[in-house]
């Protein structure tokens, strides 16, 4: 156990800056992304990472808290560590690993974000759908072969336009055009290992919610008319579909 605690802090440099993108985009649509504290305009950013960005999410100057909840985006970061280290296991290609790593850095904040505003910004879920696809097209040109690569994009925009058509033909009652954005790279880090993969993701993705809105609704801290986020549960079925691939 005591062997373990260096690897699992080696995580820890990175999570200011994933709370950095959790409390700079997690603000309401049509609204100034965040760059201090709420409370008393303390500036907060990369430059003054500490405490505000650490794991007490609390404002030097106020105390107020600050992005995502204490401890939360630390243990996150832990869980998807860990499945890098199970990737790890099976000895995937190293242009695999980072392109999975490039995924998770954007996910991880995007799960945040829309827990608390119901949102997923393009300025995240953009550059997660383009890394992923250039990362898996250099796979591909490096010994995987363009067919992984192109069954991976069509998985990706097929995923994505699925998402895309709930939100023409239901309008709020479906999902939201930023599930389709982040359906963009989560399809196709999926669909690179199988056509099957993104149907396991989706419907794990599925359940979830299908499980937590019941939970709600028979706690009664919902009800049918509740818009619930379904970033978060789109982000752990892509994780958890590819846990069991690997």
């Amino acid at each position: 156990m005591t062997r373990s605690w260096p690897r699992a802090s080696a995580v820890l440099p990175i999570t200011p800056l994933l709370r950095y993108a959790v409390a700079r985009h997690a603000v309401p649509p049509g609204t100034a992304r965040r760059t201090g504290c709420d409370a008393c305009g303390a500036p907060v950013g990369p430059h003054r990472p500490w405490p505000a960005l650490g794991p007490t999410a609390r404002c030097g100057g106020c105390g107020a808290r600050v992005g995502a909840p204490p401890a939360s985006v630390e243990l996150a970061a832990l869980a998807a560590l860990a499945a890098l280290a199970a990737l790890l296991l099976s000895r995937p290609p190293a242009v695999e690993l980072v392109t999975a790593a490039w995924w998770l850095a954007f996910a991880l904040p995007l799960l945040f974000i829309d827990v608390a505003v119901h949102r997923l910004p393009d300025r995240l879920t953009l550059p997660a759908a383009a890394g992923t696809w250039l990362l898996l097209g250099l796979a591909a040109v490096t010994g995987a072969g363009a067919a992984p690569w192109l069954r991976a994009i069509g998985a990706g925009l097929g995923l994505a336009l699925f998402f895309a058509a709930t939100t023409v033909l239901l309008g709020t009652r479906g999902f939201g055009i930023g599930d389709a954005k982040l359906a963009l790279s989560a399809g196709a880090l999926l669909g690179w290992y199988g056509w099957s993969v993104p149907v396991l993701g989706l419907l794990l993705a599925l359940t979830l919610s299908g499980v937590v809105a019941l939970a709600l609704l028979v706690s009664r801290r919902a009800r049918l008319s509740s818009h619930l986020p379904f970033g978060p549960y789109l982000v752990v079925g892509t994780l958890g579909a590819l846990l069991l691939v690997w």
